[in-house]
């Protein structure tokens, strides 16, 4: 048995398809509710612009047109669909990571030799630095020394120039060190992720 809803709003149809002449050149009504009333027309009524409307064609076919969105219900469906899009763009990017690292180690422990390898070459860099640092330092106490002998009268310029050139050098130096530990400090965490994730998708378990 047909929807009772259904079955009102074909009887203006069926009442002019049985006229055999009031369905007008296009063949098509266009009905809606309108607080309860059934409103029909071609074109469509008035009322119907902002309302769910059912299209009845010749032959006594139908179709549902959705109701015009409110700018609130199109500002919701783009949020939306935003947010699908940015979920396929982060899979498709996870997609592509996963790959790189089941392409880049065959086992667990040539990440372990990875992670080993780049935080080596960190170590060396500091090293360098270490070394440049401790001569900074060297030079500074030489320095103070010989502002010792300016007490009482000023300094001359160039030497004024040297505390200072030594002085930033030194401030970098020590930078350029706290960077080295959070460098090694995030390639662990690097490693250990990237560690993690391929057990996950390699299926192979953690080595004991």
């Amino acid at each position: 048995m047909g929807s009772p809803n259904l079955a009102r709003f074909r009887l203006p149809v069926l009442f002019l398809l049985a006229c055999g002449c009031a369905m007008p050149a296009a063949a098509r009504i266009v009905c809606c509710d309108v607080n309860g009333k059934l409103t029909c027309g071609d074109p469509p009524p008035a009322q119907c612009n902002s309302r769910a409307q059912t299209v009845y064609l010749k032959g006594g076919t139908s179709k549902a047109v959705e109701a015009p969105l409110t700018a609130e219900q199109r500002a919701a469906r783009e949020a939306e669909e935003a947010r699908k899009k940015e979920e396929e763009r982060k899979a498709a990017e996870q997609a592509r990571k996963d790959r790189a690292l089941l392409d880049s180690y065959s086992s667990e422990k040539d990440i372990d030799i990875a992670r080993d390898r780049v935080i080596a070459d960190i170590e060396n860099n500091g090293k360098e630095v270490r070394e440049r640092l401790e001569a900074a330092q060297k030079k500074q106490k030489q320095l103070e020394q010989e502002k010792e002998f300016y007490l009482k009268k000023p300094m001359p310029a160039q030497l004024q120039q040297d505390v200072a050139n030594n002085t930033k050098e030194l401030a970098a130096l020590q930078k350029a060190l706290a960077q080295k530990d959070a460098d090694i400090a995030a390639a662990r965490e690097r490693f250990d992720a990237d560690k993690q994730r391929y057990l996950q998708i390699s299926g192979k378990a953690a080595r004991k």
